[in-house]
């Protein structure tokens, strides 16, 4: 396991902010450009119905487990400002990083040990773990009082309607646009690259047999290969349950998306994919040996440092149409922070939730030393980039051209959730969990299953892990 933790003992100072702890944060990294956000606030002591004290008492202590960002920079600025909020609040603050994909397991066998982190921040909705956590509605009614309108895809993330709980806070979400190889799709006559599936399987085709470069798309038990089905089946019209929770997954939409893959896998793909963890379309593209990937800009910021010429003929779409125009990406993870029932502690308990509120009342901060990566649950907190003259029009992090991830402000437009159209729920995790969709594209792709048998078997698994969880009253409307 790759883990690394950091302590912050608090250093008492009237609850404000010490200028040499607000220097570090702001010199991170070196100098910034222009535009840079302003300097974190810590002595905010009300949010909404929801009041704190103007310092906690002493021996106040949380602790936070938290995946390692995508995005290093991010990391150090995080570590800096957990230094300073504890001491602004006179709080001890434990910051332990892990590996992204042990934070499901990690919380699991807190909840069952009965201790562990303060919070946890999950990078998908945690619904499978909602018997043990601690409803957080007081933290979501006080970010929508003071903060304004919340992004759709985060609050199917962290509310249950069943249950009508909030489950989680989610500060932040993640764009997964279509990224592309600008000069090979120019010279396949796409210069803006494939703005459909169906030039995604004709210029990837083509891509292919002239250079042998294939669409890079996933099909094992991973992340991005469950977002790619998803993304490739929302946007042929197809879903796993629809808004009140019944399951829809064996349509014709979703069975003529799975066609669409076994062709794509034909024509323009290699059998790579079938091995794939999170990190190999990402470690593909960056290496030149990719035509067409679905990911988060985190590999783009990755190749600005270690491959230029790669970075530099990156281009991005905003996910690919399907047959009757329908176009859906995922956000490619969440920010969600959950609170385990075994947190009893009332001085611990209100601290944490003053961290929840303040990380995102200074989310200008987080999004800009995450490179763009992370985007705010509340755009109200960021309006830097959105509008004209954005950070997204200027990028200050060195895009060529500078206004390369415009097209991220629209992500909102075109991004859903696990659980689209409905809410995310313990069964829409489970199959997300147990990587059912990208298995079911591999046995189709690789010719083990028929379309119609994949979809079919696929479809009853799906059931039964629906009517588990509805006999329990965690799926529906509510």
């Amino acid at each position: 396991m790759s883990t690394e933790t950091h302590v912050f003992p608090r250093v008492r100072r009237g609850g404000v902010l010490l200028g040499s702890t607000l220097a570090t944060i702001l010199s991170v990294g070196g100098a910034q450009a222009a535009g840079e956000p302003p300097d974190p606030v810590f002595d905010k002591t009300s949010y909404g119905d929801m009041n704190f004290p103007e310092e906690f008492p002493d021996g106040t202590s949380i602790s936070i487990t938290q995946w390692s960002h995508f995005v290093p920079r991010y990391d150090e600025w995080f570590e800096n400002y957990a230094e300073a909020w504890g001491e602004a609040n006179n709080v001890d603050v434990t910051v332990n990083f892990i590996n992204i994909a042990e934070v499901p397991s990690t919380l699991s066998a807190s909840i069952s040990a009965g201790e562990g982190a303060t919070l946890f921040e999950m990078n998908a909705p945690p619904t499978s773990f909602i018997e043990g956590l601690k409803p957080l509605e007081d933290v979501n009614k006080a970010a929508q009082a003071e903060f304004g309108e919340r992004s759709g895809t985060c609050e199917r993330s962290s509310y249950l309607p069943s249950q009508d709980i909030w489950y989680g806070f989610c500060h932040g979400w993640v764009p997964d646009p279509g990224d592309y190889r600008r000069s090979l799709w120019k010279d396949a006559g796409y210069p803006e690259g494939p703005e459909s599936y169906d030039d995604l399987l004709k210029g990837g085709k083509k891509i292919f047999e002239k250079t042998g470069t294939p669409v890079a798309l996933g099909m094992s038990p991973e992340i991005d290969s469950e977002f790619y089905a998803r993304a490739l089946i929302w946007s042929f019209g197809g879903s796993i349950q629809d808004e009140e929770g019944n399951v829809t997954f064996d349509s014709p939409e979703v069975l003529e998306a799975v066609k669409y893959q076994k062709k794509l896998f034909d024509n323009a793909m290699t059998p790579e994919v079938f091995a794939w963890n999170a990190a190999s379309n990402n470690q593909t593209f960056i290496a030149g040996q990719a035509s067409y990937i679905q990911n988060s800009i985190s590999f783009y910021r990755s190749a600005q440092e270690d491959s230029p010429e790669v970075a530099a003929d990156t281009g991005f779409r905003p996910g690919l149409k399907g047959p009757r125009g329908d176009k859906k990406m995922p956000a490619h993870v969440w920010f969600i922070h959950t609170m385990p029932e075994y947190v009893t502690d009332e001085d611990k308990i209100a601290a944490a939730k003053k961290f929840m509120l303040d990380l995102e009342n200074n989310y200008a901060s987080a999004s800009y030393y995450s490179k763009f990566y992370n985007f705010p649950a509340f755009s109200s907190q960021v309006p830097q980039l959105f509008g004209d003259d954005s950070w997204l029009d200027d990028d200050p992090w060195g895009a060529e051209p500078p206004d390369k991830l415009k097209l991220l402000q629209t992500a909102e437009d075109w991004t859903a959730w696990l659980g689209y159209p409905g809410y995310a729920n313990p069964a829409i995790s489970e199959v997300y969990q147990t990587n059912l969709v990208s298995s079911m594209m591999a046995d189709v792709a690789r010719g083990v299953k028929e379309p119609e048998e994949a979809v079919e078997d696929t479809a009853e698994e799906i059931r039964a892990i629906f009517e588990k969880w509805r006999k329990r009253g965690y799926v529906g409307d509510g």
